[in-house]
């Protein structure tokens, strides 16, 4: 496919071509026709589409939206994974299905009849990546096995510093070897709430039962249907 330049770009040739022209002349002051190549150049840059934001998304609830910034630097495993499911639609129509006041709202991971969702295989857990488990944080949910994380996650409520990777915890190596259980790696961090907070608030607060109708017991399950109608990259 041939290059296809951006509006900022094209502005840049366009003011280099001048200055050529300009000196060509014979101009006295080719620093001004620099300085007029460099103008346009900004204004191109001014003009250039929006890109989508891989560190931004919004969930869309049916109680409102919230905002995330994520942290594909400090958990680029992660984001990639979220991110995957975020491209093919793969939130849609899930629930929030645990809900733990002072503690955190969970989700992603069934659907309507509470019918777990198919999910990638399981991806590194990145806990041990600096970002703690505070208030407004996201994280990703998983078994009592360190790398079982797929596609549930959860927003902190309040801080968390239980969740987060000790220390003294196991490490890679010790987990390679099968020198399980370890319990304190932690749950990785990977973005924050930028907006929204209100709204997970209020999801926090539903009023919750226990659900033992399928082959997996909820607790904690909001009574009436705490939609994800979508996550959008924005």
């Amino acid at each position: 496919m041939p290059f296809a330049p951006f509006p900022a770009a094209k502005a840049a040739f366009a003011g280099l071509a001048a200055f050529r022209r300009l000196r060509g002349r014979g101009l006295r002051h080719p620093r001004r026709a620099a300085g007029a190549a460099l103008l346009l150049a900004m204004l191109g840059a001014c003009d250039a589409p929006t890109q989508p934001d891989a560190t931004r998304v919004m969930i869309s609830t049916s109680l409102g939206d919230i905002t995330l910034r994520l942290e594909p630097e400090k958990a680029p495993v992660t984001v990639q994974n979220f991110l995957a499911y975020i491209d093919r639609d793969g939130y849609q129509g899930t629930l929030f299905h645990r809900v733990i006041p002072g503690f955190m709202v969970q989700g992603g991971g069934f659907d309507q009849n509470l019918e777990p969702v198919t999910a990638d295989p399981p991806i590194l857990n990145e806990a041990d990546n600096g970002l703690r488990n505070l208030k407004g944080t996201i994280a990703m949910a998983r078994t009592g096995v360190v790398d079982s994380a797929t596609r549930q996650f959860f927003i902190n409520v309040q801080d968390n510093p239980h969740l987060d990777h000790a220390p003294d915890s196991c490490t890679r190596q010790q987990l390679a070897r099968g020198e399980t259980p370890c319990p304190s790696f932690g749950y990785a961090v990977f973005g924050r709430v930028e907006s929204g907070m209100d709204v997970v608030e209020r999801i926090v607060m539903a009023d919750t039962t226990t659900d033992t109708t399928t082959e997996t017991t909820f607790q904690r399950l909001p009574v009436e249907d705490i939609v994800i109608n979508r996550i959008t990259r924005l």
